[in-house]
């Protein structure tokens, strides 16, 4: 049986979205062989979650889902809690709240834990293939004008950059902001348009629903184009930035 120890922030006192939050280490520990069986071949009445994100975990843009290989495992988390206490509604497939509720927070906690190391060896690759979305019917964007606004935003119509929240071509930060590069085109898409419109409220501070208000359709398929794509090494380097100590694993066997 394999185990991993992860050690989790715990957040207080955020008053402003600028301020810097206090963070404290609390040692939780995942069961590794307990989140791979979950994920292989689901329990009880929860299937597979291979069944809809593929073996690999890296999604399926024709399903709507997104890839979990390699995601930080905090924001797993959050977002099986939020669909087991339906703070957030799965409207793509319409499984995820009640595959959540299935599950304990023991199991939730093990099958992030697996899905964060899965495919974490290959840092580049995974993400949508443009070309046969387009030739499928599916409108994409232009991946130069979705690289202007995740690395700068746009000030005068109140846009971020992604870039200032989620690092380098949305690479992510632990534990709060999820990696979105390489994520699939797709379900980039549609969690635009639903922060737009108000129908995923589960954004902390209301971050990304404050943000895409001023999206346009053709901003969002221009963002969706460059980060499905987009490496998270920058020039010159073949690994990213270690994770903060505090958020490291120590597995064991």
């Amino acid at each position: 049986m394999r185990r991993v120890t992860i050690l989790a922030a715990v957040f207080t006192g955020v008053a402003l979205v600028l301020a810097i939050p206090q963070v404290f280490a609390a040692e939780v520990s995942a069961d590794l062989t307990n989140g791979e069986k979950i994920f292989k071949e689901g329990k009880g009445s929860v299937p597979a979650c291979t069944s809809c994100h593929g073996e690999d975990g890296m999604g399926n843009d024709m399903m709507g889902t997104p890839r979990l290989a390699g995601q930080i495992s905090q924001f797993l988390v959050k977002q099986l809690e939020d669909f087991a206490t339906d703070k957030r509604t799965d409207t793509t497939m319409f499984i995820m709240n009640a595959n959540a509720k299935g599950l304990s927070p023991e199991d939730r906690r093990d099958v992030a834990a697996y899905l964060h190391l899965l495919g974490k060896e290959n840092l580049v690759g995974g993400g949508s293939n443009l070309k046969e979305l387009a030739a499928s019917g599916i409108a994409t964007g232009q991946a130069h004008l979705g690289l202007a606004l995740v690395s700068y935003g746009d000030i005068e119509r109140g846009i971020s950059g992604c870039r200032s929240c989620r690092d380098y071509n949305g690479r992510g930060v632990d534990p709060i902001y999820p990696k979105i590069g390489q994520q699939k085109f797709v379900y980039l898409v549609n969690q635009l348009k639903k922060w737009r419109d108000g129908s995923r409220a589960n954004d902390p501070m209301g971050q990304m629903r404050k943000v895409a208000q001023h999206l346009t359709d053709e901003d969002i398929l221009n963002v969706a184009t460059y980060l499905t794509t987009a490496s998270p090494l920058t020039i010159g380097n073949t690994r990213v930035p270690e994770q903060h100590p505090f958020m490291t694993f120590d597995t064991t066997k």
